[in-house]
Parts: C-alpha cells; sequence; structure tokens
C-alpha cells in the first residue's frame, strides 16, 4: 500500500542560516511552536518538546542535520519529517517540510490532512515571529488543553 506525504511549504524573508537556528534551536523555537526543548537538535539525537496546550513532553530523535540544507526526525514511529531548507537571496528562505510514512487508509488520509495542518501552522507562525516578531501561537490553541 501506498505511504502518504503530508506537506507544506512557505517563503520566509530571513536569511537561511536565521531559519536554520529558528528551527534547531529549543530558546528560540518556543517563540512560535514548543513551550519548552531539551536540547538544541543535533544528528542522531533524542530530545523531548514540550507543548503549551499539552501536558508532558514528547520524544523525537533526529535522524540528518545538515547545516541551513535540512533536518530530518522522527517523533511518530510510523512517519518521519524532513525540513528542507533553500535559500533564494540573502533574506529570503524557502522552507518545505514533508511528513511521510502512514498507510493510504482512512485512519491515514486522517493523519496527513491533520499533519499538513499542522506543518503549515507550525510555518506561518515561524514567519510571523521571525519576520515581525508576533507570537502568532499564542493563545491560538488553549481551547486544546488537557484539564
Amino acid at each position: 500500500m501506498e505511504k502518504l506525504t503530508a506537506k507544506a511549504t512557505i517563503g520566509i524573508q530571513k536569511s537561511v542560516s536565521e531559519v536554520f537556528e529558528a528551527i534547531i534551536d529549543p530558546g528560540k523555537m518556543k517563540n512560535y511552536f514548543i513551550s519548552k526543548g531539551s536540547a538544541i537538535m543535533e544528528t542522531d539525537k533524542e530530545i523531548f518538546w514540550s507543548f503549551p496546550e499539552f501536558e508532558g513532553s514528547y520524544p523525537l530523535t533526529t535522524k540528518e542535520i545538515i547545516p541551513n540544507e535540512k533536518i530530518v526526525f522522527v517523533w511518530d514511529p510510523k512517519s518521519v519529517v524532513t525540513i528542507e531548507l533553500q535559500q533564494l537571496s540573502a533574506n529570503d528562505t524557502v522552507v518545505k517540510v514533508l511528513e511521510e510514512g502512514h498507510e493510504s487508509d482512512e485512519k491515514g488520509i486522517n493523519w496527513a490532512i491533520g499533519q499538513t495542518e499542522g506543518w503549515a501552522n507550525f510555518l506561518a507562525c515561524m514567519k510571523a515571529w521571525l519576520e515581525y516578531g508576533i507570537h502568532l501561537r499564542k493563545g491560538a490553541f488553549d481551547f486544546m488543553k488537557t484539564n
């Protein structure tokens, strides 16, 4: 059976190195995605992310980090996330996120729709923070908080 891919792409008007650092550094990522990260992303490293709207922390394992080009990690045993960076000019970077691995069945289709929505939000929040200093995610998912 064919595997599904969730994907999202956006242009960010910052240098490729600024965008790369905003993804691998939890101190920067907490401004638009996570509430806490256990470490900077490095190849073959297990780290934990916490999210503002959920209790606990969630593990992920980095598989490949190529500075300013590619970040690959697994956070669901069935899927692999690849974030590719392409510098178009000194202050213009394209960020492409692909998450693949689930089966092409009803459950997999629902997963792909949800992950595509999530990655599009990740990219929009990162763009808002990097370009304008806006914390777009703040309060956006409070309705999902576990009680």
